[in-house]
């Protein structure tokens, strides 16, 4: 970890940005914190300011730390929403955003000769925070301020709205408490403490993982259930029953929300994985749609290049206009609020609204563990074969910009591709009903032979 934190301390003196000094922050994992003040003893080794987050302090908030202090990037040590046993490093740029490869490529350079040669560059936290190095800072104040800015937190706390709200043993415990307390929502938050080893749960905020989130919604009759991941950038979603939202139909209602309630106009930015419901939102509102592959680090490069509306992916992690071109659980729920509010909808109702404009649309996605020597065997199979039709329906394009995507003349979509962060094979669709999306998901595992 030290290794790492050497490699980007030489990469921002090679690129001229070691004046501005670093943000450090990290998540309610095991030892974060620890990390956290090893990197810094590192950074103020090399001769740069550390402004150090002094508690747990979710990703976007310390994103948003980068661009208020005008800092030369972010060290955030988290795993975000994998197992309790992970940890994680991340480098954002002084943008707030996620590195793009060309850095990551210059960064593996660094510490790759960092090991080779076992030179780090430290000095002991105790007198570095005397030299003045290092600086503690609790960056929710700037980020609280600023969201004023984007959002009418007043108004959204005089809502009489029930809410049920998980953070999932992560970062953004409290945030929601914080940020719409003192009015009339009534919010009860669960797995609110700090526990590493996420007891019960995967720190991921999908379906499978929100069982008590969902037991909550029925059993006191919330309006609404929301969920954050481990380093709260992504938003889950649960409606009035307690059925999780696909980020999908989130991503869309999000989309939804910017251009017709709040009249704003601006590029939609989706990863391959996300929904087609965006393209015909797209033509609806006479915005462009840009697609790109699987991850953050190639969506927040078009948002800023296009000034785009919203970037998202199916992860459930969604960026916005007049922010940070990074992921942001918190924002996303307190728009999707804003939106029940203005609107006067509930969740379902939301949902049964977008399928109005756009048509119905359903989706799944499922994940495979396979043997890792037949990764090659399961990518010639794709490859070399790929079929004129799937469940009777005419492929009218085949991509493999990001795994193996086949599109039916009827904008039905069905995607099989190799985890970027594990050793699962994921294979995804969307089309017009769910008996027709569990067809076509066997017929993924078929066409893959796993």
């Amino acid at each position: 970890m030290r290794a790492c934190t050497q490699g980007v301390a030489d990469y921002l003196k090679q690129a001229g940005l070691a004046n501005r000094g670093l943000v450090i922050g990290y998540d309610t994992r095991f030892a974060s914190e620890d990390f956290a003040s090893a990197a810094a003893e590192v950074v103020a080794g090399n001769g740069m300011k550390v402004y150090l987050c002094p508690e747990a302090t979710p990703t976007p908030v310390i994103s948003f730390g980068v661009v208020a202090q005008k800092t030369s990037g972010a060290i955030i040590i988290t795993a975000s929403h994998n197992p309790a046993h992970w940890n994680g490093f991340k480098y954002k740029t002084d943008d707030g955003a996620s590195v793009p490869t060309e850095v990551i490529t210059e960064l593996e350079k660094n510490i790759s000769h960092t090991l080779a040669t076992g030179k780090i560059n430290k000095v002991p936290l105790t007198e570095a925070i005397e030299q003045g190095r290092v600086e503690y800072l609790n960056l929710a104040p700037l980020y609280f301020d600023h969201l004023t800015k984007l959002i009418d937190l007043n108004e959204l706390r005089q809502a009489r709205l029930k809410l049920a709200v998980d953070p999932m043993f992560g970062a953004g415990i409290g945030y929601f408490k914080e940020l719409l307390g003192g009015g009339n929502i009534k919010l009860t938050e669960i797995n609110n403490e700090r526990n590493p080893l996420f007891p019960w749960i995967r720190p991921e905020p999908i379906a499978a993982n929100l069982d008590k989130l969902s037991a909550m919604v029925r059993e006191q009759g919330a309006d609404v259930g929301l969920a954050t991941d481990g380093d709260a950038d992504r938003i889950g979603i649960l409606d009035e029953n307690g059925v999780f939202l696909t980020p999908l139909q989130v991503f869309a209602l999000l989309a939804l929300y910017l251009l017709e309630v709040r009249g704003e106009r601006g590029a939609i930015v989706k990863t391959i994985t996300t929904t087609s419901m965006l393209y015909r939102l797209g033509e609806i509102f006479k915005v462009p749609v840009y697609e790109t592959p699987v991850g953050f680090k190639d969506v927040a490069p078009i948002m800023l290049a296009e000034d785009a509306l919203i970037g998202g992916e199916e992860s459930g992690g969604y960026g916005f206009r007049g922010h940070i071109p990074e992921r942001d659980g918190i924002l996303a729920g307190l728009y999707f609020l804003d939106l029940m509010i203005k609107t006067g909808k509930t969740p379902s109702q939301l949902i049964g609204y977008l399928y109005s404009k756009v048509g119905p649309h359903h989706f799944k996605r499922i994940d495979m563990e396979f043997p890792a020597e037949e990764r090659q065997a399961i990518n010639n199979r794709l490859k070399s074969n790929p079929p004129d039709a799937i469940d009777g329906v005419k492929v009218v394009k085949f991509d493999t910009a990001d795994g193996f995507r086949f599109t039916l003349v009827d904008t039905t979509w069905l995607l099989i591709r190799f985890s970027g962060t594990e050793p699962v094979l994921r294979i995804y669709t969307e089309s017009d009903s769910p008996a027709r999306v569990e067809r076509l998901l066997e017929l993924g595992k078929k066409l893959a032979g796993v």
